[in-house]
């Protein structure tokens, strides 16, 4: 690197002063490729499609734009993540949680072998973000346990994996459930 040239930081990626707190508090010291690319562009509501190796912080790259485009005042589920496996939804969901540190963002993570009539409690109570694998997400769709018509951020987080698995239908039914415009 040439000594002109300035490492990104978050802060140059407009990020608000809680999230780059949270941020701070969970190690993260300079952005990566992944997030200082995508991260500008989901501020701005662009669609992306990233992919990058294990441990680049894709779910922060992600899970920043999520807590930075919640609007406190919308008491209604704002974002669904998509993952293939219930690991995933709780880990993803652990994260979010961490980002959202200083702000009132309420995350549940929605999966198959866990109680439906705690998530059904949860989502009654109010939830922001939901993080789920797409057979249980549906079952809550078809229940009227999980309405979607105010998201405006879909994340489909290894969707190559998800395809693989071939939940195409799945995500296909879940996505006609939210906005067009999101």
């Amino acid at each position: 690197m040439a000594e002109t040239e300035t490492k990104k930081t978050f802060r140059d990626l407009g990020i608000s002063e809680k999230v780059l707190k949270a941020l701070d508090d969970m190690g993260f010291e300079e952005p990566s490729p992944i997030q200082e690319q995508a991260i500008p562009l989901l501020l701005n509501g662009k669609d992306v499609i990233g992919q990058a190796q294990t441990g680049t912080g894709k779910t922060a790259a992600f899970g920043v734009p999520i807590v930075e485009r919640w609007d406190p005042k919308l008491k209604a589920v704002q974002a669904l993540v998509l993952t293939p496996t219930r690991e995933l939804a709780i880990q993803v969901a652990e994260e979010i949680t961490k980002i959202a540190k200083y702000v009132r963002l309420k995350t549940i993570a929605i999966y198959g072998g866990q109680s439906i009539e705690r998530q059904i409690r949860s989502l009654r109570f109010g939830v922001d973000v939901v993080i789920g694998t797409p057979g249980r997400i549906m079952d809550h769709i078809r229940r009227g346990t999980l309405d979607l018509s105010h998201v405006g951020i879909v994340v489909l987080d290894e969707a190559d994996e998800m395809l693989d698995m071939g939940f195409i239908e799945d995500i296909e039914f879940i996505l006609r459930e939210t906005p067009t415009d999101r």
